[in-house]
């Protein structure tokens, strides 16, 4: 009687599968926010030159030529 009930709950526990369910979320939550900071780089690099370097020549520029 005991060895079949070790038996049931091996096998219940083999196919269980709700914990590889949450390990392969959370594997693809790892993997979209790596990609999304990796893809802020770029756009943050892109917003300082082209943007706020903008921003930044118009205003030197300003001071300069008032008297």
């Amino acid at each position: 009687m005991r060895k079949n009930s070790v038996k049931k709950l091996a096998t219940r526990f083999l196919a269980d599968e709700s914990g590889a369910t949450s390990i392969e979320y959370g594997m693809i939550v790892a993997l979209l926010g790596t990609i999304f900071i990796l893809g802020l780089g770029p756009i943050g690099t892109t917003m300082r030159d082209d943007v706020f370097g903008t921003i930044a020549t118009t205003l030197n520029n300003s001071t300069k030529t008032t008297p």
